[in-house]
């Protein structure tokens, strides 16, 4: 498949590149166990031993308006439900498998519902839907497997067929595009292709692009399909890229970070490396000024809600946000160096520049490049002014670099997580 364009230019990447900053929910059976989702990998957990989750799942505490509404308020723009993830479990009422929500004692279509909650907060809708799938009797047992080292693998594989699960796959999707209206962002997961290992041919992904394509055409879809050319978004995990991703072209590449708030992705009860409020808008400050989104997951626990760990981090997105966001939404790149301790973020609709900055130097901040282009700048949380100078005072006390301006910021940081200076360019 040839190259695509760069996507900077598709106009139906337009919304996403402007938001900037979603949601992502990591929900399933794995909840119950309260100890990462990736549970039957890691501690090879047989069949009939998970199978006392799908007997036993009741999400009592199901909200899925509190969740809208915590999104909402964090400045999120949009949400990617995990539909199904590696385990094989169907969070929607699918035709194609016993293996879903509506066959627990909890007897929800749980997409449906999210679906419509968060359209009412007016967020776009995403739906993450695994390619692994550890449940279905024709996927075939490989290195990611709960049944890896098992002496009966070869045995166990007898019969099982592939291009049936691919089927399945497309049937599935068809559901997914045809039964919830309108959907944004289509986020298979993953591709590991090479020994005894799953890509392109094992998925029959130029299928299912063809069929994505045919029923949600301005759908964004992932990269992780293992075929080149075919996906819209760029989606690094956790990491954040110290410099823009270039598409093939080498032009700037959209793109979308996915972090957790925690190391894992589904709830964790013992966890205890959560982040800090302000590593987390951090964290969203280094995506949007690298030119990229940042798809921040959350993983509400069985019972159907969001922990207290959560709703932290949440909220201080949600007081940070209220006063910066447009340091965010529309931004990206800026064209200027960076200056110390600093992240730019630009937005060229405006022509406005945002400065956040992420070690408070005590009054004077140095700004490179800057002279001779700058109308007015002020603090953005509280709209107040900050006095710029472009050569050395008279004293020669308080010098400005050659070719910089200086800020002559409060000697006291103000009381927000990133102070950002928000400058009106000439």
């Amino acid at each position: 498949m040839a190259p695509r364009k760069s996507l900077q230019k598709i106009p139906r990447t337009a919304w996403f590149t402007d938001a900037r900053f979603g949601m992502f929910i990591h929900w399933g059976l794995y909840a119950m166990s309260a100890r990462h989702e990736w549970i039957r990998h890691h501690e090879r957990i047989k069949d009939e031993d998970y199978e006392k989750y799908f007997a036993l799942f009741d999400p009592d505490l199901f909200d899925p308006k509190a969740w809208a509404a915590a999104a909402k308020a964090a400045g999120m723009k949009y949400v990617v439900f995990t539909t199904k993830h590696h385990e094989g479990f169907c969070l929607w009422d699918s035709k194609f498998t016993d293996y879903k929500a509506t066959n627990t004692p909890a007897k929800r279509d749980f997409v449906k519902e999210i679906v419509a909650a968060f359209r009412a907060e007016g967020l776009r809708i995403g739906f993450y839907y695994s390619l692994i799938d550890w449940h279905h009797p024709d996927f075939v047992i490989d290195r990611l497997s709960p049944y890896r080292d098992s002496p009966d693998k070869a045995k166990m594989n007898k019969g099982r067929d592939m291009r049936r699960y691919a089927k399945y796959m497309r049937d599935q999707v068809t559901e997914l595009l045809t039964n919830y209206g309108k959907i944004d962002v289509l986020w298979f997961d993953f591709s590991y292709p090479g020994e005894d290992g799953k890509g392109r041919d094992d998925w029959e992904s130029e299928k299912m692009l063809k069929l994505v394509r045919k029923l949600q055409p301005d759908i964004l879809l992932d990269n992780r399909l293992d075929l080149p050319g075919s996906g819209d978004i760029v989606t690094p995990e956790q990491f954040t890229p110290s410099k823009p991703i270039l598409d093939d072209q080498g032009n700037p590449a959209v793109w979308e970070g996915c972090q957790t708030l925690s190391g894992s992705w589904g709830y964790h009860r013992d966890e205890a490396s959560w982040k800090s409020p302000r590593m987390c808008v951090e964290m969203l400050v280094n995506h949007v000024s690298r030119g990229g989104n940042l798809l921040m997951k959350v993983g509400p626990t069985s019972r159907g809600h969001l922990d207290a760990r959560a709703l932290k981090c949440l909220d201080g997105y949600a007081q940070w946000m209220r006063f910066n966001g447009r340091a965010i939404y529309g931004c990206g790149i800026a064209p200027f160096a960076e200056a110390e301790n600093c992240r730019y973020t630009y937005n060229p609709k405006t022509n406005r520049l945002y400065v956040h900055v992420l070690s408070w130097p005590f009054r004077d901040l140095h700004l490179p490049g800057l002279a001779g282009k700058i109308r007015y700048a002020q603090l953005l949380h509280d709209g107040s002014e900050v006095r710029v100078t472009e050569k050395a005072e008279s004293c020669g006390m308080k010098a400005t670099p050659e070719g910089f301006v200086t800020l002559q910021l409060p000697v006291v940081q103000p009381d927000t997580l990133i102070p950002v200076v928000e400058i009106i360019l000439k």
